[in-house]
């Protein structure tokens, strides 16, 4: 082992660049080989455990989904707020500054992880652990397509409250565990504005339910299938409007930022933490952002439909149909792509020749992706799908960026009080009328 690291301390950075390739690239192999050789073994024991096997993959893709999507949030909050300040914003890491919100990532993960003096430390711990968790496990009712989705249950809604309301108990852990008057309050306040806001937030979606008649989010996203004049946001605004400035709330965002309010308790739960684990709650808040935005999609916006039914179009493209001609496409259209592309840059500028050629590259794998996309979008029913429903949903998490650059924070006494005053009369009256709307309409049916 000495002479190992010794040898690997005294190559330079190309040459352990080039050393780790090649060491990826030989276990790459023999777990290729180990696949071909054991194939019909591999394929017979997942064949008989696909319950697992389906467990596994929703889980493992769930989690890898929301390290890209508190990422883009991140850097959406930073650049969206820069220009309603009339600021550029991040423009130095990467393309127009997209990847200063991976150096920040990166940046809280390498800084020191403190457990101060007279904390709890094995709850300290657990604390972020819990809340990143509760917000990962509500995404798995979510349906981002046709039978895309990591799981549906009968009560994937009630499943959902459940899930989200664990979020609390982080907080609460986090507050009393840190040895911090400030984080104390901090948990305090997110114990009775989660408490406070979970009853309206709650009864906002009973009307929804009375209309849909059953807590399945994939079958409410099939009941607002075809023209936007189904969606039910449009049979329930009230229960809409509730539910979005309730779930605001739940993910503690501004206005109602008041568990982590700088100006009054420094940074509330979260005073004493460094480190990753400092990260971990801040990454579950983004992530928040965007479970409460897909959830309003979801029960209110149609989910994955279209706004208008779109005209079934299939083009059939099937690769294997080619035969040997399809690997001539594949190295013949590249290059000629790359030379009819990089030609307009190559004639019309003094461009040095390879960076016409790289221009061109670019561009033409651009044109390949677009053409791709567009081929997806019009024959695949998923990928429609799953485009709608993001674009939907990045809508909402905009407004989260409009709302945080734009409204001041309130006191927590004019936020309880709303929620006791106001959006809990208001939720139990958008009950009380759908269900005797209900009535009436089925009474009338009757007759």
């Amino acid at each position: 082992m000495t002479v190992l690291a010794r040898t690997w301390h005294r190559l330079t950075i190309p040459g352990r660049l080039i050393l780790g390739l090649l060491i990826l690239g030989g276990l790459l192999t023999a777990l290729l080989a180990v696949l071909v050789i054991f194939s019909d073994d591999i394929l017979t024991i997942l064949g008989n455990n696909l319950p697992i096997v389906r467990f596994v993959v929703a889980a493992t893709v769930v989690l890898l989904i929301t390290v890209p999507t508190a990422f883009l949030i991140i850097y959406m909050e930073m650049k969206v707020i820069a220009l309603m300040n009339l600021r550029v914003g991040p423009d130095r890491v990467g393309p127009f500054g997209s990847l200063l919100s991976v150096v920040h990532g990166l940046k809280v993960l390498m800084k020191e992880d403190f457990t101060p003096t007279g904390a709890d430390a094995p709850v300290f711990t657990w604390a972020p652990v819990v809340v990143y968790l509760a917000s990962v496990m509500t995404l798995l009712v979510i349906p981002f397509a046709p039978g895309l989705f990591g799981q549906d249950m009968n009560i994937a809604l009630l499943y959902f409250f459940a899930m989200g309301g664990l979020t609390v108990v982080g907080l609460l852990m986090a507050g009393w565990s840190s040895f911090n008057k400030y984080s104390l309050l901090g948990g305090l306040r997110s114990a009775a504005q989660v408490i406070s806001y979970e009853i309206p937030l709650t009864l906002s979606v009973v009307g929804l339910l009375l209309l849909a008649g059953t807590m399945s989010l994939n079958q409410m996203v099939l009941n607002q299938a075809g023209w936007f004049t189904d969606w039910y946001v449009f049979r329930q605004p009230l229960g809409a409007l509730i539910f979005l400035i309730a779930a605001t709330a739940e993910a503690n965002r501004t206005p109602f930022d008041l568990t982590e309010a700088d100006s009054e308790i420094v940074a509330g739960f979260a005073t004493e933490y460094s480190g990753m684990r400092f990260g971990f709650f801040f990454f579950a808040e983004y992530v928040n952002v965007f479970v409460i935005s897909a959830l309003t999609v979801t029960l209110f916006f149609g989910g994955w439909n279209a706004p208008f039914p779109f005209p079934a179009i299939h083009l059939a493209l099937d690769p294997a149909q080619l035969g040997i001609a399809l690997l001539i496409l594949i190295a013949i259209v590249p290059v000629l792509g790359t030379l009819i592309f990089a030609a307009p840059f190559w004639i019309a500028t003094t461009m040095a020749s390879w960076q016409a050629l790289v221009l061109g590259f670019i561009v033409f794998n651009l044109v390949a992706v677009a053409a791709v996309l567009g081929w997806a979008f019009v024959s695949i029913e998923w990928v429609a799908g799953l485009l709608w429903f993001m674009l939907k949903t990045y809508v909402f998490v905009f407004l989260f960026v409009w709302m945080r650059g734009t409204l001041p924070r309130v006191r927590i006494d004019q936020l309880m009080g709303f929620a006791w005053k106001w959006l809990l009369p208001a939720s139990l009256l958008n009950l009380f009328v759908t269900a005797a709307a209900i009535v009436v309409v089925d009474a009338l049916g009757g007759r």
